[in-house]
């Protein structure tokens, strides 16, 4: 399954406002926690079918987890409600998603699976444990290079492991002392991005970015933009983390009006990544190529 474009980009991290391997949080409100686009139809279908062909590689918890997952649910249906009427009608037992087409019963066992269903975020549970906070419970449809098989149950030293500088260096110290100290009122937002070589939106294994045509690397290539959030469960006291995909064709940058700023700040991006970030990025044998590709574009202006 794939995703398009909305234009403009509706995000942009690689402007310049994010730098990469860098926590970068920032307060957002209520209002602002769930996103929802044009593609909300076409991610839940492919919701659907992914929770449908593979349940227990998108879905797992652990058992006491349920009083947070019902949390969730009520988090979502709330904010559903109370900021996005237009697109849910929220009733007494189910929740009828407008633009889908598609009903969906909130009254079930399994309630952070119900949440995940409703929208385009996945949704991950952190609880706080010996090792720090580790993960309890999930939906993950789409991950971007990693496996909820392989970090279920994991701590965050443990799930970031392969991330360069997370754990010997200041970032895994800050997340920590970040999530023992956040507060209930409290609703942050960070942003990641990677390169990608084709538009899936489930992606569990890392991608290595080969161009077989260098002169069109540009269209061959998608901007691939992680908008996550954090907040502390007030019942549970566990941490929420969510994170909404946008899955951008590069070749739209030649027609985006600020194309020139954006291309420029890409590339400087780019440019300024170590080896060992280059490697975790999947971009060892292409960056230099789509360098070179982008400075094209800025200089056509």
């Amino acid at each position: 399954m794939t995703s398009g474009l909305t234009p403009p980009f509706l995000h942009t991290p690689y402007d310049g406002s994010s730098l990469p391997f860098t926590v970068g949080l920032k307060p957002i409100g209520e209002d602002v926690w769930l996103e929802l686009d044009a593609h909300l139809a076409m991610h839940l279908a492919e919701k659907e079918r992914l929770f449908a062909a593979d349940p227990g590689a998108v879905f797992r918890a652990e058992a006491g987890t349920e009083e947070a997952q019902a949390e969730v649910l009520a988090l979502v249906l709330d904010n559903l409600r109370d900021f996005h009427s237009e697109a849910y009608e929220i009733r007494s037992e189910e929740v009828r998603i407008v633009p889908a087409s598609r009903t969906i019963s909130h009254n079930n066992a399994t309630p952070l699976l119900t949440a995940a269903r409703l929208v385009q975020e996945d949704l991950v549970i952190m609880r706080e444990g010996p090792d720090g906070y580790r993960l309890v419970a999930a939906a993950l449809c789409f991950p971007s290079s990693w496996s909820l098989t392989e970090k279920f149950g994991k701590s965050m030293a443990g799930i970031h492991a392969p991330v360069p500088g997370f754990n010997e260096g200041r970032m895994g110290q800050v997340v920590a002392r970040l999530f023992d100290n956040l507060k209930t009122d409290q609703l942050l937002c960070r942003f990641n991005w990677s390169i990608y070589p084709d538009a899936q939106l489930h992606q569990p294994l890392p991608e290595r970015v080969e161009l077989s045509d260098p002169d069109h690397a540009l269209a061959q290539l998608f901007l691939r933009v992680e908008r996550q959030t954090l907040r502390r469960l007030a019942g549970s006291g566990d941490i929420l983390f969510t994170i909404k995909i946008h899955h951008d064709p590069l070749k739209a940058l030649v027609e985006a009006e600020d194309r020139e700023r954006l291309s420029r700040s890409l590339q400087e991006q780019l440019v300024s990544l170590s080896d060992d970030q280059l490697s975790y990025k999947g971009m060892t044998r292409s960056r230099d190529v789509l360098v070179q590709a982008l400075e094209r574009l800025a200089a056509e202006g």
